[in-house]
């Protein structure tokens, strides 16, 4: 989700993301919204602004604004859980060709920016055909995804407290990692698999649950909106890291041999894994694309 720049972590757009934008000829940003948080609408019903106000007015205290059912929290998830692609004047589009041009090709991901304020960033992802948006986390955030057409699934991941202890060497691995790579190791723990179409709810994740995910279209094109609160600010802590999942010696030798009694015995352990941190993957960039949606005014 290039010519990458490999001497910092991109910020990924994303679901759940931030609202700049990578692109082959290099990092470029949509203005932010100006005014902080004093959202003003045009004279409109629609439901657009209003979810822009429910997101303003969520407020962003403790460490799970999202995952807290109630007040403001409850009115919003109501909100983009009733948003339809309609709402935003997209609909599903046949995939285009990849450019001749010097050998470009179209990206895999582009994203339609709504608005950004130090609350929270709201805009839309569309991702190609068997296009993926790499594992990645959201420090200190709270996310929502809602699907607007098609379908992806999403893979839910969270760092464990005690990464590196004494009592959790980590294993073998293969392949074998570099001594210089361990410092970018991280236990972790699978939480969930789910697959989303427009009939369904929004996946939510807070800064302790469901933080790192992937995102994955399934069976043609999707698009999804996203709000993240607050957003991604790599100034204040809140910068986007990408990671791979690990395989050791252990799954490659059990790999196949597992009966039905010991999937049971080893579920919990299983859920365990191992992350990587590494750059932007090569594959992945994400292009900016008008948002032809209700004007919210700032």
């Amino acid at each position: 989700m290039i010519l990458p720049d490999k001497t910092t972590h991109p910020r990924l757009l994303s679901a759940s993301c931030a609202c700049s934008v990578n692109t082959k000829e290099g990092k470029t940003r949509p203005p932010t919204c100006p005014g902080g948080n004093l959202l003003t609408l045009e004279v409109s019903r629609a439901l657009i602004p209003r979810v822009c106000v429910g997101a303003r007015d969520t407020p962003i205290t403790g460490t799970q604004v999202f995952g807290r059912r109630g007040g403001h929290t409850s009115e919003l998830i109501s909100l983009v859980t009733a948003v339809r692609a309609a709402d935003l004047k997209i609909a599903p589009r046949e995939s285009k060709p990849s450019s001749g041009a010097a050998g470009l090709q179209s990206p895999p991901v582009t994203y339609m920016h709504i608005c950004e304020t130090d609350v929270f960033s709201m805009g839309v992802f569309l991702l190609r055909p068997g296009a993926s948006i790499p594992l990645h986390d959201h420090p200190d955030m709270n996310g929502m995804l809602k699907v607007l057409y098609g379908k992806v699934s999403v893979r839910c991941f969270d760092k464990l407290e005690d990464n590196l202890t004494v009592s959790s060497v980590p294993p073998h691995f293969d392949p074998p990692l570099a001594p210089l790579q361990t410092a970018s190791l991280w236990r972790s723990t699978l939480r969930s698999v789910a697959e989303y179409s427009e009939n369904s709810g929004p996946c939510l994740l807070t800064p302790l649950r469901d933080n790192l995910h992937q995102i994955d279209a399934v069976e043609g094109p999707a698009a999804f909106l996203d709000i993240l609160a607050p957003p991604y600010n790599p100034d204040d802590g809140r910068d986007c890291h990408y990671y791979k999942i690990l395989q050791t010696v252990l799954d490659r030798e059990m790999d196949g041999k597992i009966n039905e009694a010991q999937q049971g015995e080893d579920k919990e352990k299983e859920e365990e894994t191992w992350l990587l941190e590494v750059p932007q993957p090569d594959d992945f960039w994400c292009g900016g694309e008008p948002y032809p949606g209700p004007v919210v005014s700032i």
